[in-house]
């Protein structure tokens, strides 16, 4: 059995709906749900908390909200190899700290502390930031076991493939997933035309895409020939889109089960380079997201 799936609660609807959708992956996965609650949650989210007003939950509260996650997964997943624990820490410390040993690492998209106009919660960015392992940050509704979709809708997968040259791990997860689920991917990869001047010659003006296109279809072959070989069963398809590659995503993650993005870690810098496509996607997508890191070797 693999590294345990690590999911973060804090008692909130949408930690509980991360759990939910943490007890089906790790079922899914076959290997061990571990849930973790950070006492200190309330203080890192700004929201003071309910008991002393200074410090972290008392026990019995902390305990509580631990003990309704347990009870929520075990009741979904029977069987499932389920355990917790309460820190008394920083969440996102927490959940980065737990990432080192974990195939993976879910969280809600927002925290009970967070205002309700907030699209994304400051603990869910901070750990898609840090996290040495892949995260998985649970937007939209969870599906019952067994009703996740019409048997004749195949899932989806979608794929976003950068220009960057480091998108192996990415890759390899999104192939993953849509083995595991038994769906489709879509791997996608934006491009922008050059900008041609008025006085450019009309037959060079029409081949102005030609290059870009060729470049798109040829990073999508080189990233996808090595995995495609390794899950022949999977069935993949390429889409070389124009325009902005944080809108071709939020466009093709309608109806999806999963959106996958690559992340890499630079030398010298702290954290991972999120980049303005992941926040978009981590803020406005409608399904799960997983940001995946690619550390330089």
């Amino acid at each position: 059995m693999g590294l345990p799936l690590v999911v973060g609660t804090d008692g909130s609807e949408f930690s509980l709906q991360a759990v939910d959708w943490a007890a089906d992956e790790a079922a899914r996965r076959r290997v061990p749900l571990r849930i973790v609650y950070a006492s200190l949650w309330e203080r890192y989210e700004g929201q003071v908390p309910s008991e002393e007003g200074t410090g972290p939950l008392e026990g019995w509260e902390a305990d509580r909200i631990l003990d309704t996650a347990l009870e929520r997964a075990r009741a979904r997943r029977p069987g499932l190899e389920v355990s917790g624990e309460v820190l008394p820490d920083d969440a996102a410390d927490v959940l980065a700290d737990e990432g080192r040993n974990a195939s993976l690492l879910v969280v809600g998209s927002r925290g009970r502390g967070e205002l309700a106009e907030l699209l994304l919660g400051s603990v869910s960015l901070a750990v898609a930031a840090r996290a040495d392992c892949p995260v998985v940050v649970v937007r939209g509704p969870v599906p019952l076991p067994g009703r996740e979709r019409p048997r004749q809708d195949r899932p989806l997968v979608v794929l976003g493939v950068d220009d960057a040259g480091e998108n192996a791990s990415a890759v390899a997860f999104a192939f993953e997933e849509a083995q595991l689920r038994g769906a489709e991917l879509l791997a996608l990869h934006a491009w922008r035309a050059p900008k041609v001047t008025p006085q450019s010659h009309p037959l060079i003006a029409g081949d102005a895409h030609a290059a870009p296109v060729h470049h798109a279809q040829e990073t999508l072959a080189d990233a996808l020939a090595r995995p495609g070989r390794e899950h022949p069963r999977v069935t993949v398809r390429r889409a070389a889109v124009e325009g902005s590659a944080h809108k071709a995503l939020l466009d093709a993650s309608e109806g999806a089960e999963m959106v996958v993005v690559g992340t890499r870690r630079r030398l010298g810098h702290f954290g991972l380079q999120l980049g303005r496509t992941n926040h978009a996607v981590l803020h406005h997508a409608p399904c799960p997201v997983a940001v995946v890191p690619q550390v330089p070797r």
